[in-house]
């Protein structure tokens, strides 16, 4: 979650001078009437909580559960081969098993390099989707923060003391979730779609 701190972290808007109206606006801090130059937001929970972020794990778990399978099945079936080769290796000249034993050396390499590839792009996966909820909640997030009459939405994490009024991640994240759900609309009908398992058949038409 550091691109998404990082991007999120400060959303100033400049309305005016700040000196003063802490003490000024602090006994305006009633329930669902937050009317205060900062606000806090756990951009963490903004993400995991939303429907949005909800909807992108849960697709992600299902994902990397069906790589670990594929892992599984690939290690076992590459330990039963290792097991053969072995086991003839008293029986066949020592250039020829040598051969042998490099292809399978090589092979193994090359699968574990897929399937560590297969592993990142799940990961730059997630960071698309973070870049696109980003982009999504920002203008959400900037109305939330006029409508408070604020100038700046702090990171929770940095902030060593607050009223507990100042921190609207429930509210930010029932906003998001009215507003844009899951965010599945958002997404081309390709992306939308469910898909396939790492090592399953493709559906075809």
């Amino acid at each position: 979650m550091r691109l998404l701190r990082a991007v999120m972290l400060a959303l100033v808007c400049c309305t005016g001078p700040v000196a003063g109206q802490e003490v000024a606006q602090a006994d305006r801090l009633t329930l669902g009437q937050v009317r205060t130059p900062v606000l806090v937001v756990d951009l963490d929970r903004l993400f995991v909580e939303s429907l949005f972020g909800q909807r992108v794990t849960a697709r992600l778990n299902e994902a990397k559960a069906a790589l670990r399978r594929e892992n599984d099945r690939i290690t076992s079936a590459l330990t039963e081969e290792e097991r053969s080769l072995t086991e003839r290796r008293a029986t066949m000249p020592a250039a020829e098993f040598g051969a042998m034993a490099e292809e399978f050396d090589a092979r193994v390499q090359a699968i574990r390099a897929e399937q560590d590839a297969k592993n990142g792009s799940l990961n730059q996966r997630l960071t698309e989707e973070q870049d696109l909820f980003i982009r999504v909640s920002r203008p959400l997030l900037d109305e939330l923060m006029r409508r408070a009459g604020a100038v700046v939405i702090l990171d929770r994490r940095i902030v060593l003391a607050r009223v507990d009024a100042v921190d609207v991640t429930e509210e930010a994240i029932a906003e998001i979730d009215a507003r844009i759900g899951d965010g599945a609309a958002l997404l081309a009908p390709a992306e939308a779609a469910p898909e396939p398992a790492p090592g399953e058949p493709v559906p075809t038409p």
